[in-house]
């Protein structure tokens, strides 16, 4: 049965301090609970959906708790759920585990400095799965990826895509042998770009860009080439343009 104490637990997830101190976040909607479950490291630890969600999804259900489970009506969703419009199921995962380090050698991994929307940091994290980056490093500044709204953006990449809270300029230190490559609004042009088989790709804040001491780091600086009068891209919407033009290449 569910009760006011477990709907009080699931409404708390809407704060990072909670998130962090009991491990868990909050997904909602069937594509974004459906992606998590069907993922191998993905532990769920509650579900509350309508009727017709738990007997369409069954199959998706046997990982599951049986007492974990609660088959709610739409005014227990709506008074659950975080969105302005509830959509079925609300789902409580365990955040994922981590290794200690991030194994970068040999591969392509992104970077970012004080992303702080929501949306732009699921989008970011979206692309990274779409063209098969497995890490991403943010700054202890960046959106949390737990963020309801970040989740809810990933349409459930975050179940594919490591994403790491570093001190960038440490971190940078740190793996000095693996070169950084800033977006930048000058710099070469991606498209100039020959084949890269092992860097960081750093984005910076989407007003501010990267911060001076960060971008004095990077080996390179690149830019997508203006044809127009914007001042600027969108950071997820550079992102997901040079991630395109690096695989293209």
């Amino acid at each position: 049965m569910l009760t006011k104490k477990i709907v009080k637990d699931i409404q708390s997830l809407s704060h990072k301090k909670l998130r962090d101190e009991v491990g868990t976040f909050i997904a909602e909607g069937p594509k974004v609970v459906a992606e998590l479950l069907a993922s191998s490291n993905a532990r769920c630890r509650t579900i509350c959906a309508e009727k017709d969600w738990i007997t369409q999804n069954e199959h998706l259900l046997e990982k599951v708790t049986a007492g974990q489970v609660f088959e709610i009506d739409n005014h227990w969703l709506e008074r659950i759920s975080l969105l302005k419009t509830p959509n079925q199921v609300v789902a409580v995962f365990e955040k994922f585990p981590l290794l200690a380090k991030p194994v970068l050698q040999n591969k392509l991994s992104l970077m970012l400095d004080d992303i702080q929307d929501p949306g732009n940091l699921g989008t970011i994290i979206r692309n990274a799965d779409w063209f098969g980056i497995e890490n991403i490093i943010c700054s202890k500044s960046c959106a949390d990826c737990y963020n309801p709204k970040v989740v809810q953006s990933t349409m459930g990449s975050l179940a594919r895509v490591s994403v790491f809270y570093k001190d960038l300029i440490s971190f940078i230190n740190e793996y000095h042998s693996i070169p950084v490559y800033g977006a930048a609004l000058s710099g070469k042009s991606v498209y100039e770009l020959e084949e890269i088989k092992e860097g960081i790709f750093l984005f910076g804040n989407e007003s501010k860009g990267i911060h001076d001491e960060i971008l004095n780091l990077c080996k390179f600086r690149i830019t997508i080439p203006r044809f127009g009068n914007a001042e600027s891209l969108n950071a997820a919407v550079a992102n997901g343009i040079i991630l395109a033009q690096l695989k293209r290449n």
